[in-house]
């Protein structure tokens, strides 16, 4: 696994997601996940929403059951679940802005909850979802193995579980662990970053049955270029972001460096993006 220099915590990574609260929103959008290019021709809300429909079509969902989204954001994928599937879902985040966001969602409808709670030290019961989904949240915990463990715990038997993951290369090769992967994690608050190798062992470990991982990488790489590019326009035409680059209080400002590394570390095969598709015996 691909460790930081600096150790990164949660409470870290609750900072970042705060302090970038806004950035994250006009750069990313509400979803703040990665989207899927199947044809190349789709807009971004369209790719967006194409890899929420790959998740969903690996999780066999029916009307009434109860969905986890470990690491919600600002729960516009737990929206999009229960709108189209008819389904409960329950959120949490670590983020108070992301949950002020989320609450609102909630609101307005009685399929949606959410909770400001460390997924680690979660306060479910044994068996309280049929299904948990983590898109591009697993890399922000800083206990891998419990991670997996926590999803087994709290799936009921025969459900399942999906994770859409930032992933090292295989026996990432020193320069690109000293000059992609290394600085990806410390600027992106990522305690870890593992490998397909280490997820498909991981949820081994905690009971799961592997059914496979998914490389999405060539399909959704295409998001980073699109990032750089407004956070390029951003900077030209938006005084706020150049200010705040430049204010030295900022604990969370390096990481517009890593926008461009990410897409980088794409294009060279350093960083993948897997969906690992896993189910608890019962």
């Amino acid at each position: 696994m691909i460790v930081p220099r600096e150790v990164q915590t949660s409470a870290a990574v609750a900072e970042h997601y705060d302090e970038l609260d806004p950035f994250y929103r006009e750069i990313w959008g509400e979803h703040v996940h990665h989207g899927l290019w199947a044809s190349g021709e789709e807009t971004p809300d369209q790719a967006v929403e194409a890899l929420l429909a790959r998740l969903a079509g690996k999780l066999n969902l029916h009307p009434g059951q109860h969905i986890c989204d470990v690491g919600c954001g600002y729960g516009a994928t737990a929206e999009w679940l229960a709108r189209h599937y008819d389904v409960r879902v329950t959120g949490v985040t670590i983020s108070s802005a992301q949950l002020r966001q989320a609450q609102a969602r909630s609101a307005a409808s009685p399929l949606l909850h959410f909770s400001q709670q460390d997924w680690l030290e979660n306060t479910f019961e044994n068996e309280t979802f049929d299904h948990v989904i983590a898109i591009e949240s697993s890399e922000h915990m800083p206990d891998k193995q419990r991670f997996f463990d926590e999803a087994f715990r709290t799936i009921r038997p025969g459900g399942r579980f999906a994770v859409c993951a930032w992933l090292a290369r295989n026996d990432a090769r020193p320069w690109e662990e000293r000059y992609l992967l290394e600085p990806i994690c410390r600027e992106g608050r990522l305690p870890g970053m593992g490998s397909e190798a280490e997820y498909r062992a991981w949820a081994s470990k905690a009971g799961f049955v592997v059914e496979g991982v998914e490389d999405l990488s060539n399909k959704v790489r295409r998001t980073w270029a699109l990032c750089t590019g407004r956070v390029a326009r951003k900077l030209l035409t938006h005084p706020q972001y150049r200010r705040y680059l430049l204010n030295a209080r900022a604990k969370n400002r390096v990481f517009a460096l890593s926008v461009p590394r990410i897409w980088m570390a794409y294009l060279t095969g350093s960083m993948r993006y897997g969906v690992l598709t896993a189910h608890k015996p019962g």
